[in-house]
């Protein structure tokens, strides 16, 4: 792929003075605007990223911008020290929203997941009566909840946790869409386990779909023994998958949800845990929190980005459009393309390579067509553009996707 002498000088800059913790597509972007973007030469592609889906409503929505711009030029920050006139209305417009007694505002979709597992450890210790330090999490393998130390504790993905460690105790791990292993741990330990964590669909390991009922069958164990059901739907929910969150596909109520990425549609970084007072009160005044957690700009930011999903029915055209997405790709014949799968408007193809070229090559060839994706554990490329897309730019989009793979051939 072409870089031109322009782009050149952005990434040497990050090459020189930034970590090198990323490996992105050789190309530099300066504007985006619904589902597309620019690059600093000016050259036009269709988002289908979507910032790892917290671009659902699609880039600078001019409705939370201006949330943005008016509340930035009355009060960005004042710290949980003082009450402030816009985080209680967004808590109630949460409430309202999702259903949930409480939130629980903070800002990476990290900190949430840190949040998540502390509020289980403490009502493991306050509610169930789990003995001091003996409370378990379980997880499940190929699982990505973040890169804190805790979090990386529960991956099994090598570049995510090798050379990290010590690792944070009090974590098992079990085979992800196997709702018998969870029933086995449980069985065996289930007296000391606090909380089962699951993604409802794992994103970074390449959109791995479970089977339909998993859900609610591993829901349902966990009730049994007094477990509390954890829903990661930070890349799942807001309408991605086509429900507002991904769990109302199989009716389960998680009794903790972990919110991030589409919560403020892109513009600012703003999570939430939301759950029902018997956990989320469980933690009192001083013993968790954020200074920029529930900070007036995020408040109104989100409340506009939540607007936007009901008032554009993003979950519906995700449903929708997903299936197109699906079955036009379906109908692509290529000896690179595996597999494709997905629900709502995240979705994957499984890249088989072809005479030396594979998944990344795809992505350089797509990004020269004029649409930009990245590829996962490097045989696998994840589909997820703003839900704003309109299907005639889904269906222009995937011409672009089937002339590209094509091309490799």
């Amino acid at each position: 792929m072409h870089v031109t002498a322009n782009a050149k000088k952005f990434i040497d800059l990050e090459e020189k003075y930034g970590a090198h913790n990323y490996h992105p597509l050789p190309l530099v972007l300066s504007r985006g605007e619904g589902c597309y973007l620019w690059d600093v030469d000016g050259k036009k592609y269709f988002d289908f990223l979507s910032a790892y889906s917290a671009v659902n409503q699609g880039h600078c929505h001019p409705k939370i911008v201006a949330a943005l711009i008016e509340q930035a030029g009355q009060l960005c920050l004042t710290s949980r020290a003082f009450y402030n006139d816009a985080l209680g209305p967004y808590e109630k417009y949460i409430h309202d929203y999702f259903g949930y007694d409480k939130m629980l505002p903070m800002n990476s979709g990290a900190e949430a997941v840190e949040t998540a597992l502390k509020l289980a450890r403490k009502w493991g210790y306050l509610k169930k009566g789990i003995p001091e330090n003996k409370a378990l999490i379980i997880g499940c393998e190929g699982n990505f909840h973040g890169r804190t130390i805790t979090i990386v504790s529960l991956s099994t993905d090598p570049d995510a946790r090798a050379d990290y460690g010590p690792y944070t105790p009090g974590i098992e791990v079990i085979p992800y869409n196997d709702a018998s292993a969870l029933e086995k741990v449980l069985k065996e330990k289930g007296d000391r386990v606090a909380a089962f964590l699951v993604e409802p669909i794992q994103g970074e390991a390449g959109v791995n779909v479970p089977d339909e009922g998993y859900l609610k069958a591993c829901y349902d164990l966990c009730k049994a023994q007094d477990v509390l059901f954890i829903a990661d739907e930070v890349q799942t929910g807001i309408g991605r998958t086509g429900k507002m969150l991904c769990c109302d596909h199989e009716g389960v109520r998680p009794d903790i949800v972990i919110l991030g990425k589409a919560l403020s549609g892109g513009v600012l970084p703003v999570s939430a845990v939301l759950a029902d007072d018997e956990i989320m009160l469980t933690i009192q005044p001083g013993q968790h929190g954020s200074t920029f957690g529930g900070f007036p700009l995020a408040c109104r930011v989100a409340t506009a980005a939540l607007e936007v999903v009901k008032e554009e029915k993003l979950a519906e055209r995700a449903e929708a459009l997903g299936r197109i997405f699906r079955e036009e790709m379906s109908q692509i014949k290529s000896p690179m393309i595996r597999q494709i799968r997905g629900k709502g408007l995240l979705n994957a193809v499984v890249i088989e390579p072809h005479e030396g070229k594979e998944a990344w090559d795809v992505c350089l060839k797509m990004a020269e067509n004029g649409l930009l994706a990245k590829p996962t554990h490097g045989h696998i490329i994840r589909f997820a553009p703003p839900l704003v897309i309109t299907e005639s730019e889904l269906r222009e989009a995937i011409a672009i996707i089937r002339d590209s793979i094509k091309a490799m051939e």
